[in-house]
């Protein structure tokens, strides 16, 4: 018998052939990103750097996935019928694992594309929704879905004559050798999966050595990213893991501080923020329209320093409030909504519209208004149960959810659900329907989504090609301004608030560990007694309820820390909160404060719509660790609940 065939009857020979398989599978992976993204990864000795990050991380990974089945190889027996049963099972393990690993690799260059960063949460939580994901990713990216399946196909074919090769006939282990060899083989894998031999192992913290993000995550592997963001859901029951601790009281009384609340307003115990918004009462009850837009952000806008896509909100920003300045919370439309909603700060956890313990008693506009008897209702023209929104809507004070299935003769349906006109066309229905009371309507658009479809308008298309995001943008810009035409010469007209306000910008990325200047949102109010002019203060989607309420003249008492903006102190420089990953970031008028896991915080200047780094105020950081901390804080001990059962 040759050398070769006497490792090849090894009992864990294949994990050697498997593990070079994979590890230069994954390697290869990183250099084709490394070469799309070269001009982020800057230069030779950042490539080199990430290489090493990467092997380094792709072993942790094969470590954590590999080692059942190369025990179960080292158990082999003489027994045929057990060999093969085992055998087959570590064939399969060996097999599927590698298979779903390069599918998230493959994964990677679109998801980049549209989060500027490798699978996380936000790709499993997508899967909630398998119908829309497919849809999208067949018409937005066709040739990376039909690679990605002939590549898939080609590698499976591939792995089952891999496997004819490798598996051979093992030779039968003396029993001694066989538990001497099983404990080693456990603590070499254990050693590996952890990297380290310090009192924690290693982290996705030490791939980060830029203030680029996604350059920071190209020495990861998206099979990484993803079982981390998983193990992340443990950050539900304390965020003191990722940004380290502070005590309740303090970081409580520091929230209260900064609200801009007197505090003989604060209504409960000392932990939490309920309180009194004291306002001048209005005698007529206004309704409410809120139009919440699909990633209509800031870039869009030419009256922001954006393409020339928004005409009609652009028009319509001279006719009432307007915000300059205000920043989203984060990234998904998800943050959107329970900000402007719920006026809930944002977190690493996933959004208050899917946790389980705000499924009732969670305050939002609606359950405020219903208070007032308003009637309450969200209109949609998409898919209501996508990211939870009709449940938490029933649960806390929609009377109505309205969506796709309810549009009898849409005029026009894409893969995303009705179009913005049709929506509009609703939300007039139902406030010329309305009878004895006020209303509150919760509008979200859809149609500037990939992979952006909507009908043939008539409007000018901003690029040749009909589905681009400039051209849905437009379109649901031309839907909003034939809206407000119509609805001016409507009864309703005098008596009705309309906010208007993106959920997110259309693609967050940028070489900074959180892109500030990706996050700028346009965001308007029309209304009865509202005078044209610009609010030019930075400011948050937060601060939104607070500030609606008070121009209706709707007193009333809830835990929303953001501002009401028209009570502000003239020399107030503003602030904003959001939410990149894992990332923290707390604005006072040009300082930011990040907060990373498991790294000390950063501060930087914003300038220019750059970050540049200067010296940490250490007062600030205690602020911004506060807003960082007490979301989680206020959920897990459901201090946001209007009970606090």
């Amino acid at each position: 018998m040759t050398a070769v065939s006497s490792i090849q009857s090894w009992p864990i020979f294949p994990l050697i052939p498997y593990a070079l398989l994979l590890l230069g599978l994954l390697s290869l992976s990183r250099i084709i990103l490394m070469g799309w993204l070269c001009g982020r990864v800057g230069s030779l000795h950042n490539a080199l750097k990430i290489a090493g990050i990467g092997l380094r991380f792709d072993v942790i990974v094969m470590c954590y996935v590999w080692l059942i089945p190369t025990l179960l190889l080292l158990l082999l027996p003489e027994a045929s019928w057990i060999n093969t049963l085992l055998s087959t099972t570590a064939k399969f393990w060996f097999s599927i694992s590698t298979v779903l690993i390069v599918f998230l690799e493959i994964s990677t260059f679109a998801f980049i594309d549209q989060f500027d960063t490798r699978p996380n949460r936000v790709f499993f939580e997508y899967l909630e929704s398998p119908g829309e994901v497919i849809k999208t990713s067949v018409l937005e990216y066709p040739m990376h879905f039909v690679a990605a399946i002939i590549l898939l196909g080609a590698l499976t074919f591939f792995l089952i004559d891999f496997n004819q090769l490798i598996f051979q006939v093992a030779d039968p282990f003396p029993v001694w050798l066989r538990l001497t060899l099983i404990p080693v083989i456990f603590l070499v894998f254990v050693a590996g999966a952890r990297s380290s031999f310090g009192h924690r192992p290693v982290n996705g913290s030490v791939a980060a050595f830029t203030n680029d993000q996604l350059v920071n995550k190209l020495g990861l592997n998206s099979t990484y990213t993803v079982l981390d963001a998983l193990a992340r859901l443990k950050d539900e029951e304390s965020e003191a893991d990722i940004y380290g601790k502070m005590d309740d009281s303090r970081m409580v009384e520091i929230i209260r501080q900064k609200t801009n609340i007197d505090p003989a307003d604060f209504i409960d115990d000392s932990l939490s923020t309920w309180h009194r918004q004291q306002v001048p009462a209005k005698p007529n009850k206004a309704n409410l329209v809120i139009i919440l837009e699909e990633s209509m952000g800031a870039g869009y806008s030419a009256k922001l320093g954006g393409v020339e896509v928004t005409p009609e909100l652009d028009k319509l920003s001279e006719q009432g409030l307007w915000f300059s300045s205000l920043y989203a919370i984060g990234t998904r439309s998800a943050r959107g909504i329970e900000a402007v909603v719920s006026g809930f700060p944002p977190s690493p956890s996933r959004s208050v519209l899917k946790l389980g313990l705000a499924q009732q008693h969670f305050p939002t506009i609606a359950s405020i208004l219903k208070l007032q008897d308003y009637d309450t209702q969200f209109i949609y023209g998409g898919e209501s149960h996508f990211d939870n929104m009709a449940g938490f809507f029933l649960a806390n004070g929609f009377d109505r959810v309205s969506d796709d299935k309810d549009f009898s003769n849409p005029s026009f349906r894409g893969t995303w659900g009705v179009c913005d006109e049709d929506l509009f066309q609703r939300v007039d229905d139902e406030l010329m329907q309305a009878k004895d009371n006020p209303q509150l309507i919760l509008a979200f658009s859809s149609s500037n989504h990939p992979p952006y479809e909507f009908p043939d308008s008539k409007f000018e298309w901003h690029d040749t090609t009909k589905q681009t995001a400039n051209n849905a943008v437009k379109y649901a810009d031309f839907a909003l301004g034939q809206f407000f035409d119509k609805a001016r010469t409507q009864p309703y007209w005098d008596n009705t608030y309309f906010l208007i306000v993106a959920d997110h910008e259309t693609r967050v990325f940028g070489p900074s560990l959180v892109p500030v200047n990706k996050f700028h949102i346009p965001a308007l109010i029309l209304g009865p007694d509202i005078k044209p002019q610009n609010y030019a203060k930075l400011c948050s989607q937060l601060d939104l309820p607070p500030t609606i309420l008070s121009l209706m003249g709707i007193q009333s008492s809830h835990p929303m820390i953001g501002h009401d903006l028209l009570q502000l102190p003239k020399d107030y420089a503003g602030r904003a909160m959001m939410q990149y990953g894992d990332s923290h970031a707390y604005i006072y008028g040009d300082e930011v404060i990040i907060h990373a896991p498991q790294k000390e915080p950063r501060q930087f200047l914003y300038k220019n719509k750059e970050l540049m780094e200067s010296k940490l105020n250490e007062d600030l950081s205690e602020i911004a660790k506060a807003h960082a901390l007490w979301p989680m804080f206020a959920y897990r001990q459901k201090k946001y609940l209007s009970t606090n059962s």
